[in-house]
């Protein structure tokens, strides 16, 4: 009999990593694949992103609607339980084998929540990291702990979660989906792109993607506004934006974004680009900027720089390429003359990405049909204990 794989997505980043996963798993005859999409993807807001899933050919088996008109931190609560509510609901009809779940949002941990209770063993992808600003750092570990069979982008990460008391024989390094996409897809044309962004790239431009930090009281407005002030510094470039996320504060950054744009031609902003426009838009770019991860993850294998402002991503692996800098004009409008620089831009040119081979979905299906061939999951997972130096031990003492 075949086996029934649930696959979630809340947001266009989340599903450009899982697509690759998503098409390949669909491709094996042991698999029947859903794919339920939620929150920010079915929201006009965030851009219906829901449609970019169903451009690719994928048959979305349901929709749920979760997200609410605010993003203040009672209303992430409450977005949280009428996602577990309402993925209760979704478990009990469709019974799925198992859930494969990729990295650190509030609506992922309500969906896991509601599968644990379900006994639907999860799958997690990029579980390990650290992002030390915001509250994805908490979430990420609590889904780990949730989770049956774990992929880590590297090493260090690998670690990490058996360090969470994780067998090791179920914790894999693949390396980065975002990294494979870059190697296997087919970017767009520098003309194309532009047509498709109704946007003249007649000039050197960055790509622009700024979240709250969601570990900071109501920083994002004076924070975003300290790095538009830098921008101002600097007219020799053009600048891409694609939105905040759906957390707590991303709004705000939102408005803003939509007012710097206003009737300024040297500007473009975007609910979202998609995987295709979003990776093109990389390629071309003098320097990625902001707090995403994928400025440390992605924009490292374009040999461009990437601006990483603020404790968002503090914590993560990064390659030389990255200049850290704090939220404020000066550190950032000097992190943008230091980027522009020839020294720096060779030295982006010839940096190594830590993050993988570009064979990450190939490793991860065949982990996941062994898994299935050898008997599947059992829910009474045991606690995996590290083994401690003497030294070590004795710090923990009172």
């Amino acid at each position: 009999m075949k086996k029934k794989i649930c696959v979630v997505t809340a947001t266009r980043a989340e599903y450009g990593l899982l697509r690759p996963v998503i098409l390949a798993l669909m491709n094996e005859s042991c698999f029947e694949v859903e794919v339920a999409a939620t929150a920010a993807h079915l929201s006009p807001e965030f851009g219906l992103t829901y449609k970019e899933i169903e451009n690719d050919g994928i048959k979305i088996s349901k929709k749920i609607e979760t997200l609410l008109s605010s993003d203040t931190p009672v209303s992430i609560s409450k977005c949280m339980g009428l996602t577990m509510i309402s993925f209760a609901e979704y478990f009990d009809e469709s019974r799925p084998d198992a859930l494969l779940v990729l990295g650190d949002r509030y609506e992922t941990l309500a969906v896991c929540c509601a599968a644990m209770n379900a006994r639907v063993p999860i799958i997690h992808m990029y579980g390990g990291e650290t992002t030390e600003g915001a509250v994805d750092e908490a979430v990420r570990h609590s889904i780990t702990k949730m989770s049956m069979l774990h992929f880590t982008s590297t090493e260090a990460y690998r670690k990490r979660v058996i360090q969470l008391g994780e067998n090791p024989d179920n914790v894999f390094r693949v390396g980065a989906v975002g990294i494979e996409n870059i190697m296997k897809m087919r970017l767009m044309e520098k003309k194309e792109l532009a047509a498709s962004l109704s946007f003249a790239l007649n000039k050197p431009y960055a790509v622009v993607t700024f979240h709250p930090v969601t570990l900071e009281n109501n920083s994002a407005e004076d924070q975003f506004a300290e790095l538009l002030k830098a921008l101002e510094r600097h007219k020799e470039l053009k600048y891409i934006f694609t939105k905040a996320n759906a957390d707590a504060g991303g709004r705000i950054i939102n408005k803003m974004i939509d007012d710097y744009a206003a009737g300024n031609p040297d500007v473009a902003a975007f609910e979202s680009l998609g995987n295709l426009r979003y990776l093109s838009a990389l390629k071309y770019a003098e320097m990625a900027m902001g707090n995403s991860s994928s400025g440390i993850v992605e924009a490292p294998s374009f040999g461009i720089p990437t601006i990483n402002i603020g404790d968002r991503q503090k914590g993560r692996i990064k390659a030389e390429s990255v200049v850290n800098c704090v939220p404020n004009c000066e550190d950032i409008s000097a992190a943008i003359d230091k980027a522009l620089s020839p020294a720096f831009r060779d030295k982006a040119a010839r940096a190594v990405n830590p993050y993988g081979d570009g064979h990450t979905t190939e490793k991860i299906v065949k982990v996941i049909k062994d898994k299935f061939q050898r008997g599947g999951f059992d829910l009474k997972k045991k606690f995996f204990d590290v083994e401690f130096g003497t030294e070590s031990a004795d710090r923990g003492g009172v």
